[in-house]
């Protein structure tokens, strides 16, 4: 199931893609449907995913895609948690060695945003980069999980795209990366929320990014170093994870800031994140 969050007539709703790019099945429609967001919904458990299969089976009406605006999947959730230099291939372009363990930092949820909406360009940074990325969101509260058990406790997959400013990342703030991943705007989300038993392989997707329509960005999820089942494990172990918890997991080789010479965005610029299975997401700078 590919769930997406929409906003008609001002009313944040949920929805259901009928396909990549396709219409939006309004599960809001059918009277034992009472979710008002994903977050709500993902701690309804499995009463929230049957509630929804009950709304499909009643013949919800379609809602033609190009006459709402399409929402993040999830929105305002408790953490967002990144995962960094988690591609072997982007390991190598920087010369770094494999990490052992997880590097773990965080952007907050107030950077999210649409699949479609805005990136703002802070005046502060001279240096925005691009970063797609495949993201995993927590269904069910977690804690101290294991390998072999953690995929129970993982709803399913979106695109992200992990905005950065480079100068404040790399070159202030003390060397922590917080502010320099955190400003607004500077998480994209979407275009759905794809049930895990929808895609075949997490782990062996194209990963693609464009700016203006150019491939800066070209690997595969193969290249992870930490799967998303080491991930929770790992995670689980140092934090509870709650329902709606977004955790992206690493960006693959071509971000500006390790081109030769360095390249970086600019306002009017078109920045397209796309995973196979999942769909795109296509922000501009303003």
């Amino acid at each position: 199931m590919r769930f997406v969050q929409f906003e008609d007539k001002g009313q944040t709703k949920i929805g259901l893609e009928t396909e990549i790019d396709g219409n939006i099945l309004d599960l809001s429609k059918n009277v034992g449907f009472n979710y008002k967001n994903m977050v709500e919904f993902l701690y309804g458990g499995d009463k929230s995913l049957e509630a929804a299969i009950r709304a499909v089976k009643s013949g919800v009406p379609s809602v033609e895609r190009s006459q709402v605006r399409l929402l993040a999947p999830v929105t305002h959730p408790d953490k967002v948690i990144c995962i960094g230099m988690n591609y072997r291939d982007h390991c190598e372009e920087q010369g770094a060695p494999l990490p052992i363990e997880p590097v773990i930092f965080n952007k907050f949820p107030s950077t999210i945003v649409g699949p479609y909406d805005n990136i703002l360009y802070p005046d502060v940074t001279q240096e925005l980069d691009w970063e797609v990325e495949l993201a995993f969101v927590i269904g069910k509260k977690t804690r101290n999980v294991t390998k072999a058990a953690a995929m129970q406790h993982v709803f399913g997959y979106t695109v992200a795209h992990d905005v950065s400013a480079r100068d404040w990342q790399m070159k202030r703030n003390g060397g922590q990366w917080l502010i320099g991943k955190t400003m607004d705007s500077f998480c994209p989300l979407g275009p759905a929320l794809v049930t895990c038993n929808d895609i075949k392989d997490p782990h062996n997707l194209a990963v693609k990014c464009r700016v203006n329509g150019v491939t800066k960005q070209d690997s595969t999820t193969g290249e992870l170093v930490h799967k998303t089942e080491a991930l929770v494990e790992f995670l689980s172990k140092l934090v509870t994870l709650l329902p709606g918890d977004v955790i992206l997991t690493g960006t693959p080789p071509g971000v500006g800031c390790f081109r030769k010479p360095p390249e970086y965005l600019k306002k009017g610029d078109i920045v397209e994140c796309e995973i196979e299975s999942i769909g795109t997401i296509r922000n501009k700078i303003v």
